[in-house]
């Protein structure tokens, strides 16, 4: 399939989501507007999925915007450069600092081409961004999703998306990663649209937007 590129891809995927699964007709109902929500593929933005990696939407940003302040602009080489007081001034952990500084070691040194990944397979993508220190499956299939555009992605780790599916659904407690991507399973080859559907979906169920920056 092609990437998830513009609106007009979001709409054409939810209109097979709602042939593929019936019970998401009130999910797109209730959802509203679905954004696109697509940045750039490099450094800086898998940097912003990093900073993202289990803190709330607000507090990322507050956190990259302090970074940006300090390392302008957020490049590998810049980041290798930067001071620990640079990092601790903007509110990052050691343990994303240790992180954001192997993604620019090894983007910056050619082992790792950011850009070029939306040309590998899923599992090869996914492998190859899974093997730097700090990098998980979430961190990795958000970046894929927001930056790559892959349509077929769904961070089943997403405790947004796992609360927003459990509510839909009814499901209690809510849906575990394991048991909600095996539910996201049937909404192939959507996936990355379904995310979309209910990261929106959350944002109009508890009023804030809990969705990775864009």
């Amino acid at each position: 399939m092609k990437p998830i590129d513009t609106i007009a891809d979001i709409a054409e995927g939810i209109a097979a989501l709602r042939l593929i699964d019936p019970r998401l007709a009130p999910v797109i109902a209730l959802a509203g507007d679905i954004p696109l929500r697509r940045a750039p593929p490099g450094f800086a933005a898998l940097a912003s999925v990093v900073i993202g990696q289990q803190v709330s939407r607000s507090a990322a940003d507050a956190i990259l915007a302090r970074l940006v302040a300090g390392v302008d602009p957020l490049t590998p080489a810049r980041v290798l450069a930067a001071d620990d007081t640079v990092f601790r001034a903007a509110g990052l952990s050691a343990g994303k600092v240790r992180t954001l500084r192997a993604v620019a070691a090894a983007a910056d040194g050619g082992g790792l081409d950011l850009s070029a990944l939306g040309e590998r397979p899923h599992d090869a993508a996914i492998a190859a961004l899974t093997a730097l220190p700090g990098i998980g499956p979430w961190t990795a299939e958000v970046y894929l999703l927001v930056s790559v555009g892959h349509p077929d992605i769904f961070p089943a780790g997403d405790v947004a998306l796992q609360a927003a599916v459990g509510h839909a659904f009814g499901i209690e407690p809510r849906p575990d990663a394991r048991r909600l991507a095996g539910i996201a399973e049937s909404w192939a080859p959507w996936r990355s649209v379904a995310a979309r559907l209910f990261w929106a979906y959350y944002r109009n169920m508890r009023g804030r937007d809990a969705a990775p920056a864009a």
